[in-house]
């Protein structure tokens, strides 16, 4: 049976920082049914809903094995409860945000930015999610084995992605940024595998589903592609610099 979410974003423990200054604050969050128009929407509650996000998205990463593998109902409902909250949050950010960034100096509004990046790449996640589990809701019959064992394997390197990245953003942890951006030529492999597989003639005559399963691993692989994104913008958040724009050499004099 799959894990509630709200057991699962309990899972990790916060580790300890020796300058709790120098990061975002890792309190825990207000629940995502709680925010209203009302909240303070300061920096600290920004951030620790931003942090919020990053557990429910892993939440509905971790239910896609008991949905591909079973169908089940449970998962499902948990997939969508997770987007639903992911778009709370990406609306309260969203709303709060500019004018919390007028009451703060440059370091600060950096990290607010960077929450409202990440909130938006989450969000997005939590959609692609959902996109996979309307199909395999949908479906009248089982999906092939092979399908099932790449798809699984496609949201367990997912998962694994957004614990890293999670855990960079508490821990300002470089290597975590690089290790997630390595992880996601894994999932370009497999889905690139998958379409491999049914993009022939004999596989598309004899599977008419394999639309439905190349659609689910494409939403996997882009949400691989968001996930790449919020290691970009925690490099960013380390470094002071984009990875998409790296500092131009200087001609020798």
């Amino acid at each position: 049976m799959p894990r509630k979410p709200a057991t699962q974003r309990n899972a990790i423990e916060e580790p300890v920082v020796a300058d709790p200054s120098d990061v975002i604050p890792v309190t825990d969050p207000p629940s995502a049914k709680k925010l209203s128009p009302k909240s303070s929407g300061s920096l600290d509650d920004l951030s620790r809903t931003a942090l919020k996000a990053f557990l429910i998205a892993r939440d509905a990463v971790f239910n896609m094995r008991d949905l591909l593998t079973h169908s089940s109902r449970m998962a499902f409902l948990a997939v969508k409860e997770c987007e639903q909250e992911l778009d709370i949050i990406e609306r309260y950010i969203d709303d709060k945000l500019p004018a919390a960034i007028t009451r703060v100096n440059e370091n600060r509004a950096r990290q607010l930015l960077t929450s409202l990046k990440c909130t938006t790449d989450l969000e997005r996640i939590g959609d692609l999610m959902m996109s996979v589990a309307m199909r395999v809701q949908s479906r009248t019959e089982k999906m092939a084995a092979f399908d099932v064992r790449q798809l699984v394997e496609m949201s367990g390197i997912l998962r694994e992605m957004l614990d890293l990245v999670y855990r960079g953003f508490l821990e300002l942890d470089l290597e975590a940024a690089r290790k997630v951006l390595q992880m996601d030529k894994e999932i370009d492999r497999i889905c690139h595998a998958i379409f491999q597989k049914h993009l022939t003639e004999h596989a598309m005559q004899n599977n008419p589903s394999s639309f439905d399963v190349l659609l689910m691993a494409q939403a996997l692989e882009r949400a691989g592609d968001h996930t790449t994104n919020l290691a970009e913008d925690l490099y960013s958040l380390i470094e002071g610099r984009s990875l998409r724009h790296p500092p131009k050499k200087r001609a020798a004099t």
